[in-house]
């Protein structure tokens, strides 16, 4: 089977010389040259028999044959660097061109890196046990507090799906109607009305993926956020497909995006039912389908609780101070019922 490279070449013969454009695919190349290029002087310095000229993703080299596949093993080396840990420095690019080694994990357990390189892995054992689910199951119901980590987590995954080629796209979807705000209220065009629901979805993005190639991947569709009514008549396949704040979601809206699901995908749906912005006597799509698909072959629930809240140490005591109050409220409200007096009718 012939390997399959992400880089491209085109390869032209000057006299005894070969030049070749090296097409850099998947990263950002702002990242790969250095601020003010000065990654990209260290390459042309360590191979000063080459003549190398880089614009955009594509970098041009002329030199000899047999140096030049040096290079452009090395090249796709210092690639593979910045796509899986979002940056470089000059003590990898060295160590890479001379040692033909790049740095290895130290940290176990890493989903991805973000755009600072620093790792994102999980911070609990339920945490853990969600990405456990991830390798197992094809639709995995995460369920927790704010600030659990769920949706950031689930984002990570994805990504990580797509750097490693196991996915062609990702699909992240919300519930339009939140917090009982009507979109035909809002002021804009329909873009504008959605996008401040779904900026949460943006920002761990955003965290996750260089600005450039965010954009690039958005344009491409290779990435897309949608509200979750635009999810009907779709079949997902090839694709990491995510539902955030699936508690505000009717029985019918779930059942619609559950359904959408096709070949070679993976769904990840969150919520918090402790957040329930529905009206009063509606249903969670959210409540319904975990009783429903708790006992299915192929479908996990992972239920994560105030101990996984990875925001300020104040969201956690909030969380568990209006946890306390909705159970004390609840006590109360059973205890009214049971000392209510029966009226008996006398005859």
């Amino acid at each position: 089977m012939k390997k399959k490279l992400y880089f491209c070449t085109k390869l032209k013969t000057i006299g005894k010389l070969i030049e070749k454009h090296i097409v850099l695919e998947d990263i950002d190349p702002v990242v790969l040259y250095g601020a003010g290029n000065a990654y990209l002087q260290i390459i042309k310095a360590l191979y000063p028999k080459l003549r190398i000229v880089a614009r955009d993703n594509v970098v041009r080299v002329l030199g000899d044959e047999e140096l030049m596949a040096n290079f452009e093993e090395n090249i796709e080396k210092l690639r593979k660097h910045v796509l899986k840990y979002n940056s470089i420095n000059e003590e990898d690019i060295i160590d890479i061109i001379k040692g033909g080694k790049a740095k290895e994990d130290t940290t176990k357990g890493v989903v991805v890196y973000n755009i600072s390189g620093k790792p994102i892995k999980s911070r609990s054992e339920n945490q853990q046990k969600l990405i456990d689910a991830y390798d197992k199951t094809d639709m995995i119901f995460a369920i927790g507090p704010a600030g659990s980590g769920k949706t950031y987590l689930s984002i990570a995954l994805a990504v990580k799906a797509l750097k490693e080629k196991k996915a062609k796209k990702i699909i992240l979807s919300r519930p339009a109607v939140e917090a009982g705000e009507k979109l035909g209220f809002l002021p804009g065009d329909m873009k504008d009305k959605i996008d401040p629901y779904l900026q949460p979805l943006y920002d761990a993005l955003e965290d996750m993926l260089p600005a450039v190639k965010l954009q690039d991947m958005m344009e491409k569709h290779v990435i897309q956020i949608a509200p979750l009514a635009f999810m009907r008549g779709r079949t997902l396949s090839d694709a990491v497909v995510i539902l955030d704040e699936a508690q505000n979601t009717t029985t019918a809206q779930i059942r619609m995006f559950l359904t959408r699901m096709g070949w070679n995908t993976k769904m990840i749906i969150t919520g918090d039912l402790t957040q329930v912005d529905l009206p009063h006597g509606t249903m969670s799509g959210l409540r319904e389908a975990i009783n429903i698909l708790k006992d299915v072959e192929g479908i996990s629930i992972v239920n994560m609780n105030e101990k996984d809240i990875v925001r300020h140490r104040l969201v956690t005591r909030i969380v568990k101070a209006y946890k306390n109050a909705d159970e004390a409220r609840r006590l109360a409200k059973e205890k009214r019922t049971i000392e209510m007096p029966v009226n008996v009718t006398e005859h």
